[in-house]
Protein backbone atom coordinates (compact mmCIF):
# COMPACT_ATOMS: atom_id res chain seq x y z
CA UNK A 1 0.00 0.00 0.00
CA UNK A 2 2.83 2.43 -0.70
CA UNK A 3 0.71 4.21 -3.33
CA UNK A 4 -2.30 6.11 -1.98
CA UNK A 5 -5.14 7.96 -3.67
CA UNK A 6 -7.31 8.85 -0.67
CA UNK A 7 -7.20 9.22 3.10
CA UNK A 8 -10.06 8.68 5.56
CA UNK A 9 -10.78 11.33 8.17
CA UNK A 10 -8.37 11.09 11.11
CA UNK A 11 -5.39 9.84 9.08
CA UNK A 12 -2.20 11.92 8.64
CA UNK A 13 -2.15 12.57 4.91
CA UNK A 14 0.45 15.20 3.97
CA UNK A 15 3.71 16.73 5.16
CA UNK A 16 5.45 19.92 4.16
CA UNK A 17 8.23 22.23 5.23
CA UNK A 18 8.01 26.03 5.27
CA UNK A 19 11.25 27.84 4.51
CA UNK A 20 12.64 31.39 4.21
CA UNK A 21 14.07 30.37 0.82
CA UNK A 22 12.08 27.59 -0.92
CA UNK A 23 14.58 27.44 -3.78
CA UNK A 24 17.42 26.71 -1.36
CA UNK A 25 15.28 24.07 0.36
CA UNK A 26 14.59 22.33 -2.95
CA UNK A 27 18.32 22.41 -3.74
CA UNK A 28 18.80 20.45 -0.51
CA UNK A 29 15.89 18.00 -0.59
CA UNK A 30 16.03 17.29 -4.32
CA UNK A 31 19.51 15.75 -4.31
CA UNK A 32 19.05 14.18 -0.87
CA UNK A 33 15.81 12.31 -1.55
CA UNK A 34 15.84 12.25 -5.35
CA UNK A 35 12.73 14.44 -5.46
CA UNK A 36 11.58 16.54 -8.40
CA UNK A 37 9.35 19.56 -7.89
CA UNK A 38 6.21 21.05 -9.43
CA UNK A 39 5.34 24.70 -9.02
CA UNK A 40 5.28 27.29 -7.89
CA UNK A 41 1.66 27.20 -6.84
CA UNK A 42 -0.22 29.84 -4.86
CA UNK A 43 1.86 31.26 -2.03
CA UNK A 44 5.20 30.17 -3.57
CA UNK A 45 4.39 26.53 -2.81
CA UNK A 46 6.00 23.55 -4.52
CA UNK A 47 5.05 19.87 -4.55
CA UNK A 48 7.79 17.23 -4.43
CA UNK A 49 7.39 14.19 -6.65
CA UNK A 50 8.84 10.70 -6.52
CA UNK A 51 8.21 8.50 -9.57
CA UNK A 52 5.91 11.25 -10.77
CA UNK A 53 3.68 11.12 -7.68
CA UNK A 54 3.35 13.72 -4.92
CA UNK A 55 5.20 12.95 -1.67
CA UNK A 56 5.64 16.28 0.20
CA UNK A 57 5.49 20.07 -0.06
CA UNK A 58 7.97 22.94 0.21
CA UNK A 59 6.56 26.39 0.80
CA UNK A 60 7.48 29.95 1.67
CA UNK A 61 7.67 30.66 5.40
CA UNK A 62 5.00 33.12 6.61
CA UNK A 63 6.13 35.83 9.03
CA UNK A 64 6.44 34.53 12.57
CA UNK A 65 6.25 30.86 11.54
CA UNK A 66 9.40 28.80 12.25
CA UNK A 67 11.09 26.62 9.65
CA UNK A 68 9.75 23.17 10.46
CA UNK A 69 8.21 20.05 8.98
CA UNK A 70 4.43 19.98 9.41
CA UNK A 71 1.96 17.11 9.60
CA UNK A 72 -1.54 17.41 8.12
CA UNK A 73 -4.44 15.21 9.24
CA UNK A 74 -7.35 14.54 6.90
CA UNK A 75 -10.69 15.79 8.23
CA UNK A 76 -14.21 15.84 6.85
CA UNK A 77 -14.83 19.40 8.06
CA UNK A 78 -12.18 21.92 9.05
CA UNK A 79 -14.67 23.94 11.04
CA UNK A 80 -15.90 20.94 13.03
CA UNK A 81 -12.37 19.67 13.75
CA UNK A 82 -11.13 23.12 14.79
CA UNK A 83 -14.10 23.55 17.13
CA UNK A 84 -13.44 20.10 18.60
CA UNK A 85 -9.82 21.06 19.23
CA UNK A 86 -10.83 24.24 21.04
CA UNK A 87 -13.46 22.39 23.10
CA UNK A 88 -10.85 19.79 24.10
CA UNK A 89 -8.52 22.44 25.54
CA UNK A 90 -6.45 23.24 22.47
CA UNK A 91 -6.10 26.43 20.47
CA UNK A 92 -6.89 27.39 16.88
CA UNK A 93 -3.65 28.90 15.57
CA UNK A 94 -4.96 29.65 12.06
CA UNK A 95 -8.68 29.61 11.32
CA UNK A 96 -9.75 27.57 8.26
CA UNK A 97 -8.56 29.09 4.99
CA UNK A 98 -8.48 28.12 1.33
CA UNK A 99 -5.41 26.62 -0.33
CA UNK A 100 -7.20 25.98 -3.59
CA UNK A 101 -7.27 24.11 -5.85
CA UNK A 102 -5.53 21.62 -3.54
CA UNK A 103 -7.84 21.96 -0.52
CA UNK A 104 -8.46 23.90 2.68
CA UNK A 105 -6.26 24.22 5.80
CA UNK A 106 -6.51 25.03 9.48
CA UNK A 107 -3.79 24.87 12.14
CA UNK A 108 -4.38 23.84 15.74
CA UNK A 109 -2.25 23.56 18.88
CA UNK A 110 -2.78 20.88 21.51
CA UNK A 111 -2.91 21.80 25.24
CA UNK A 112 0.84 21.23 25.60
CA UNK A 113 1.72 23.46 22.64
CA UNK A 114 2.34 20.95 19.82
CA UNK A 115 1.12 22.28 16.46
CA UNK A 116 -0.57 20.12 13.83
CA UNK A 117 -2.46 20.99 10.64
CA UNK A 118 -5.93 19.98 9.48
CA UNK A 119 -6.54 19.20 5.80
CA UNK A 120 -9.87 19.14 3.97
CA UNK A 121 -8.99 17.81 0.54
CA UNK A 122 -10.11 19.09 -2.85
CA UNK A 123 -7.71 18.25 -5.71
CA UNK A 124 -4.90 16.96 -3.47
CA UNK A 125 -5.83 14.11 -1.16
CA UNK A 126 -2.34 13.82 0.30
CA UNK A 127 0.91 11.94 -0.23
CA UNK A 128 0.56 9.60 -3.19
CA UNK A 129 3.51 7.45 -2.08
CA UNK A 130 4.24 6.51 1.54
CA UNK A 131 6.17 3.84 3.43
CA UNK A 132 8.99 3.38 0.95
CA UNK A 133 12.46 4.84 0.44
CA UNK A 134 12.46 8.67 0.16
CA UNK A 135 8.80 8.90 1.21
CA UNK A 136 6.94 9.88 4.37
CA UNK A 137 6.35 7.09 6.84
CA UNK A 138 5.22 8.38 10.27
CA UNK A 139 4.84 11.42 12.50
CA UNK A 140 5.77 11.35 16.18
CA UNK A 141 4.33 13.48 18.98
CA UNK A 142 6.99 14.32 21.56
CA UNK A 143 5.19 15.31 24.76
CA UNK A 144 5.77 15.47 28.52
CA UNK A 145 2.17 14.34 29.17
CA UNK A 146 1.09 11.46 26.89
CA UNK A 147 -2.09 10.83 28.89
CA UNK A 148 -3.34 14.39 28.35
CA UNK A 149 -2.31 14.21 24.69
CA UNK A 150 -4.19 10.94 24.23
CA UNK A 151 -7.36 12.53 25.62
CA UNK A 152 -7.05 15.56 23.36
CA UNK A 153 -6.36 13.72 20.11
CA UNK A 154 -8.97 11.12 20.95
CA UNK A 155 -11.61 13.85 21.17
CA UNK A 156 -10.45 15.60 18.00
CA UNK A 157 -9.58 12.69 15.68
CA UNK A 158 -10.91 9.57 17.38
CA UNK A 159 -7.39 8.27 18.01
CA UNK A 160 -6.64 5.65 20.67
CA UNK A 161 -3.23 5.36 22.36
CA UNK A 162 -1.76 1.99 23.28
CA UNK A 163 1.43 1.45 25.29
CA UNK A 164 4.12 -0.04 23.08
CA UNK A 165 7.48 0.32 24.82
CA UNK A 166 8.73 2.27 27.85
CA UNK A 167 7.90 5.91 27.22
CA UNK A 168 6.24 5.19 23.88
CA UNK A 169 2.69 4.58 22.67
CA UNK A 170 1.17 3.64 19.35
CA UNK A 171 -1.67 5.86 18.17
CA UNK A 172 -4.40 3.85 16.47
CA UNK A 173 -7.49 4.78 14.46
CA UNK A 174 -9.93 1.88 14.88
CA UNK A 175 -11.03 0.20 11.63
CA UNK A 176 -8.41 2.01 9.53
CA UNK A 177 -6.23 -0.25 7.39
CA UNK A 178 -2.98 1.44 6.39
CA UNK A 179 0.71 0.67 6.69
CA UNK A 180 2.12 -2.35 4.92
CA UNK A 181 1.38 -6.09 5.16
CA UNK A 182 3.78 -7.82 7.52
CA UNK A 183 4.77 -4.68 9.42
CA UNK A 184 5.59 -5.20 13.12
CA UNK A 185 2.77 -2.94 14.41
CA UNK A 186 -0.99 -3.06 13.74
CA UNK A 187 -2.05 -1.55 10.43
CA UNK A 188 -4.42 0.92 12.08
CA UNK A 189 -1.46 2.78 13.63
CA UNK A 190 -1.46 6.39 12.38
CA UNK A 191 1.16 8.01 14.64
CA UNK A 192 3.47 7.46 17.62
CA UNK A 193 3.72 9.28 20.96
CA UNK A 194 7.00 9.57 22.84
CA UNK A 195 7.24 10.84 26.41
CA UNK A 196 9.88 13.59 26.57
CA UNK A 197 10.50 16.47 28.94
CA UNK A 198 10.43 19.98 27.54
CA UNK A 199 8.36 21.53 24.79
CA UNK A 200 5.77 19.41 23.04
CA UNK A 201 6.08 19.11 19.25
CA UNK A 202 5.39 16.91 16.24
CA UNK A 203 8.23 15.49 14.15
CA UNK A 204 8.15 13.94 10.67
CA UNK A 205 9.98 10.81 9.55
CA UNK A 206 10.97 9.34 6.19
CA UNK A 207 12.10 5.90 5.12
CA UNK A 208 15.47 5.93 3.34
CA UNK A 209 17.67 3.33 1.73
CA UNK A 210 20.63 3.93 4.08
CA UNK A 211 20.42 6.24 7.12
CA UNK A 212 24.22 6.39 7.43
CA UNK A 213 24.62 7.48 3.82
CA UNK A 214 21.95 10.17 4.24
CA UNK A 215 23.66 11.46 7.39
CA UNK A 216 26.96 11.67 5.51
CA UNK A 217 25.36 13.43 2.53
CA UNK A 218 23.40 16.01 4.56
CA UNK A 219 26.35 18.30 5.55
CA UNK A 220 27.60 18.19 1.95
CA UNK A 221 24.28 19.75 0.90
CA UNK A 222 24.41 22.44 3.60
CA UNK A 223 22.36 20.70 6.29
CA UNK A 224 23.42 19.26 9.63
CA UNK A 225 23.27 16.03 11.62
CA UNK A 226 21.21 16.59 14.78
CA UNK A 227 21.47 13.01 16.05
CA UNK A 228 24.04 10.70 14.47
CA UNK A 229 22.83 7.34 13.12
CA UNK A 230 21.86 4.89 15.86
CA UNK A 231 20.12 1.54 16.20
CA UNK A 232 16.65 1.37 17.76
CA UNK A 233 14.04 -1.36 17.67
CA UNK A 234 15.75 -3.22 14.87
CA UNK A 235 16.04 -0.11 12.67
CA UNK A 236 18.84 2.32 11.83
CA UNK A 237 17.83 5.95 12.37
CA UNK A 238 19.21 9.49 12.33
CA UNK A 239 17.85 12.99 12.91
CA UNK A 240 18.91 15.54 10.30
CA UNK A 241 18.22 19.21 9.62
CA UNK A 242 18.08 21.20 6.41
CA UNK A 243 20.05 24.44 5.88
CA UNK A 244 17.24 26.50 7.47
CA UNK A 245 17.23 24.28 10.57
CA UNK A 246 14.04 22.27 9.92
CA UNK A 247 14.62 18.85 11.49
CA UNK A 248 13.36 15.47 10.25
CA UNK A 249 14.19 11.85 10.92
CA UNK A 250 15.34 9.17 8.49
CA UNK A 251 15.06 5.44 9.06
CA UNK A 252 16.58 2.70 6.96
CA UNK A 253 13.81 0.82 5.20
CA UNK A 254 13.18 -2.64 6.64
CA UNK A 255 13.74 -5.69 4.47
CA UNK A 256 10.91 -8.19 4.31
Amino acid sequence: MSERNEYPAGVPCWVDVLEPDPAAAMSFYGPLFGWEFDGPGPGDYYEARLRGRHVAGVGAQPPGVPSAWNTYVSVASLEDAARAAAAAGGRIVFEPFDALPAGRVAVIEDPAGAVICLWQAADRQGCQIVNEASAYTMSVLHTPDPDAAARFYGEVFGWEAEAFAPGMALVRLPEYVGGEPGQPVPRDVVAVMAREDGASYWSVGFWVSDADAFAARTPELGGSVVVAPFDAGGFRQAVLADPAGAAFSVTTTPTH
